[in-house]
């Protein structure tokens, strides 16, 4: 067993002891240097949490968050490699999600491997906050965000916030927890892309990602889905295009709710460790709206060459028949796959990617 496998990433490898070492990156140790927690001096042009420290000092929540004003990019991560991240805390706006996005950057690649907004990467749909009790990730009231995605990196891991918004984001406040530890030859890369489109009665299937090149596993599925037709939209496969497939792919499911562990018709919201319907907006103030999520953690999607997943949007007319719908869909995938990736297609700006 190496240094990373140690790690366990589980309960089952708690007990096993390493060379590893835990460091952590937050507005009050913003590089994640070892004893270099907690040194802001109270200073109210620097931190604004200054008055509130400032009869104790240094050492006392002095610097908690940031502000973030509108048009601006941050750097909440940049540290030198190897090591892993093993957990994200971050606390923003959930009504604005889409208009703060993150960026993930592994080994100082000049594109990213993760792009998303905020809200979708931690499958909150929509700007519509939804509780979510799964492995991967949680998102906990009033909105703080958790992701537990294994991250590796050989050479730098960097992380930036942007905020899109018209207003200034007067509190974002994270923490990085990531681990020192060399990292096996084998251990792909984190990747996560956003999409949108509304999809074509002629044509009704999404693409949730294509043109990945290369070895990797597929590992998650976010859909924030809106109808903008009546019914049921729930019949459409999803199909896992993989190393060379052309027009029929090798892993074809058997409907929407089936691919997310449900069964007819999502009756009620439900979030578990895998799969999760969080959000069902029956269409006050606007279109039906739901957000969910599939996490492939026991199950990975291997392929060696190549990947595209796409979904079909599709329900029923009257007279028993399937309907193709045109249908608004959001989605981030989740893979892991080894570097240099293909070039993401340009994530849309805001008002293309702002919910109805």
């Amino acid at each position: 067993m190496n240094e990373f496998e140690r790690l366990g990433f589980g309960l089952g490898g708690l007990p096993f002891l390493g060379a590893a070492r835990t460091r952590s990156v937050c507005p009050e140790n913003p590089g994640g240097e070892k004893g270099a927690g907690g040194m802001a001096v109270p200073d109210p042009a620097k931190y604004p949490f200054s008055p509130a420290a400032g009869d104790l000092g240094q050492g006392w929540k002095v610097s908690p968050f940031r502000k973030v004003a509108s048009g601006q990019t941050v750097t909440i991560m940049d540290v030198a490699g190897p090591g892993v991240i093993q957990h994200i805390w971050l606390v923003a706006d959930p009504a604005r999600g889409r208009s703060h996005v993150l960026r993930f950057y592994w080994d100082g690649e000049p594109e990213p491997s993760v792009e998303a907004p905020v809200s979708d990467f931690f499958a909150v749909g929509h700007n519509k906050f939804a509780p979510v009790n799964s492995l991967a990730v949680i998102v906990n009231p009033a909105s703080a965000f958790n992701c537990y995605w294994p991250m590796p990196f050989r050479k730098r891991a960097k992380i930036t916030f942007t905020n899109e918004d018209k207003d200034e984001l007067g509190l974002l406040t994270y923490q990085v927890t990531y681990a020192q530890v060399d990292v096996p030859e084998n251990a792909g890369y984190f990747h996560a892309q956003w999409r949108r489109a509304v999809t074509d009665r002629a044509d009704p299937d999404y693409v949730i990602v294509d043109n990945i090149r290369g070895q990797g596993k597929y590992v998650g599925t976010f859909l924030a889905w809106t109808q903008l037709s009546d019914g049921w939209f729930g019949e459409g496969e999803i199909k896992f295009y993989m190393d060379g497939d052309k027009k029929f792919p090798t892993i074809c499911g058997t409907g929407t709710e089936d691919y997310f562990c449900g069964s007819y018709g999502f009756p009620e919201t439900y979030s578990t460790a895998y799969a999760g319907n969080v959000l069902k907006h029956a269409g006050q103030n606007g279109p039906p709206k739901w957000s969910l999520y599939r996490w492939h953690i026991m199950d990975p999607v291997c392929f060696g060459e190549d990947l595209r997943v796409t979904i079909q949007a599709l329900g029923w007319w009257p007279n028993g028949k399937y309907q193709p719908l045109a249908d608004d869909v959001a989605s981030v995938a989740y893979w892991y796959q080894q570097e240099p990736h293909a070039a993401f297609p340009e994530l849309p700006e805001l008002a293309r990617r702002w919910p109805r």
